[in-house]
């Protein structure tokens, strides 16, 4: 299933926090693009019963059922990218584009 790193559940509380969003769950959404790749969208929703809900490191996570089978493999990562900015990505093996992270 969807998981979150312990980074981006940090800054998952944040968001939510200076949001007003607190108790919120975060709910995602992915729909591959005509190349393959996959777009990813996320916010902070009230989970319905219609949808497939997770916990992963403290966040609720929501998804409806049409996206789970693009995202039930993926994580969600942040972090700082080689130009200094630091951002949410996505580790997802039925993305094209996948590269599985280098052990250091």
């Amino acid at each position: 299933m969807f998981t979150v790193t312990p980074a981006a559940a940090q800054q998952i509380i944040k968001a939510a926090h200076d949001g007003g969003a607190e108790g919120m769950a975060l709910r995602l959404a992915a729909r591959r693009n005509d190349d393959g790749a996959i777009d990813y969208r996320m916010g902070f929703d009230t989970a319905t019963d219609e949808d497939i809900c997770t916990r992963s490191e403290g966040i609720e996570i929501a998804i409806a059922p049409e996206y789970i089978t693009l995202l039930d493999t993926a994580v969600m990562d942040f972090v700082t990218l080689d130009d200094g900015n630091q951002h949410f990505i996505f580790l997802n093996p039925k993305d094209p584009s996948y590269r599985p992270p280098v052990e250091d």
